[in-house]
């Protein structure tokens, strides 16, 4: 069976791309579709898989400047051609899944998140961009928003990453999505000896939505230890807001192995950004140690509370103190087992994924062209 995975662009290893890595565990054959490709950052990732680039990959500089290219998107991600195929598979956040396929080529895209700046995070876009920004929004967002209701009218198959992503899909796209939750890396994060020391975690990229600023405020506020990890935009605001503070430490982007350890011997994460579906509590949760989250997006269908975690319903520096009060109040009395948290987070393994995936593959194959023996 000859298959094709179509990915938004690659232009640096994250958690998009271990996805299509994990597709490639099924499909190791697979041709690969994006509308950039930065060789240099991906580095040694996919060198096995043959990669086609859209007309976008000529204009100088477009790896670095893709996110400027949105408006010429939709026509760059319908130049591919994929008459040629038995089935296309789709990894999509933003344009990926508006590919043109044949009638008699299924065609199954996994959604991440219908496009976030198009729909309910435009206005919040729109206010954190300049002038000239905030006009070609105005000027090119709703054509993109028809682009991209009617591109995902001709998908097969829709599934979603997370119960709170199909609710999205249904309102901007009014097509239903089974959802796949997906998976987290057991054979990179995993326990230790359940062992913890006193010291809190919040890593993420360290941009805006991310609200990493909420749990530096709150752990200045009640003198609690919190490890920083990640880089990104909002550094020198945060190393700002923490200033004189001996408590918190910043640590910038770390090895999978120092990761590891902090997750394992940290007290809990604290995670105050509503995500799509927010691999990161899951990985924390893997190597058996609760998290406090906020009660909103993927992390409410990940985290059970009073048993693997905690939530706070507001996203102000108030509520996380709060929530650190209530874990703390709950993990002096025992409620919180290792063991049983690196448990449940098993119940998201690559494997259940796999399993998943196959038989969505096997059902829309069956629809779209009655065999099913491809």
């Amino acid at each position: 069976m000859k298959v094709a995975i179509v990915h938004d662009w690659l232009t640096s290893y994250g958690g998009a791309e271990t996805f299509v890595e994990l597709i490639l565990r099924i499909y190791p054959d697979a041709d690969i579709y994006t509308l950039v490709y930065d060789k240099k950052r991906i580095g040694s990732h996919f060198l096995t898989n043959k990669i086609y680039t859209s007309p976008l990959q000529k204009i100088p500089f477009a790896p670095r400047m893709y996110t400027k290219l949105l408006s010429f998107m939709p026509k760059a991600i319908e130049s591919f051609d994929f008459s040629g195929y038995d089935l296309v598979i789709c990894s999509s956040s933003c344009c990926a899944k508006g590919v043109i396929t044949p009638p008699s080529v299924p065609q199954i895209a996994y959604i991440h998140t219908p496009m976030r700046y198009a729909w309910d995070l435009f206005f919040e876009y729109q206010k954190r961009s300049n002038v000239i920004v905030r006009h070609f929004m105005n000027k090119w967002m709703s054509g993109i928003r028809q682009w991209d209701y009617i591109s995902s009218q001709r998908i097969d198959t829709i599934a979603a990453n997370s119960e709170y992503i199909a609710r999205r899909i249904k309102k901007y796209w009014n097509r239903d999505a089974v959802v796949i939750y997906s998976p987290v890396n057991t054979r990179r994060f995993f326990p230790a000896d359940f062992h913890h020391e006193d010291f809190y975690v919040a890593f993420s990229r360290l941009v805006p939505y991310k609200r990493m600023d909420l749990a530096v405020q709150a752990c200045r506020k009640l003198g609690r230890k919190l490890i920083v990890i990640g880089s990104g935009p909002d550094d020198k605001k945060l190393k700002k807001l923490a200033a004189g503070c001996s408590t918190i430490t910043f640590t910038g982007r770390v090895s999978d192995e120092i990761l590891r350890t902090y997750l394992q011997t940290c007290r809990a994460l604290i995670f105050c950004a509503e995500e799509d579906f927010g691999l990161i509590p899951l990985e924390t949760q893997a190597c058996g140690r609760p998290v406090i989250a906020f009660a909103k997006g993927g992390a409410c269908e990940t985290v059970v509370p009073d048993k693997t975690g905690v939530f706070f319903k507001e996203q102000t520096s108030d509520c996380v103190a709060e929530a650190i009060m209530k874990f703390e109040s709950l993990d002096d009395s025992g409620a919180f087992e290792g063991a049983a948290i690196a448990e449940h987070a098993k119940t998201f393994s690559e494997e259940r994924f796999i399993t998943d995936f196959k038989a969505v593959v096997s059902s829309t194959i069956k629809r779209v062209t009655g065999d099913v023996n491809l």
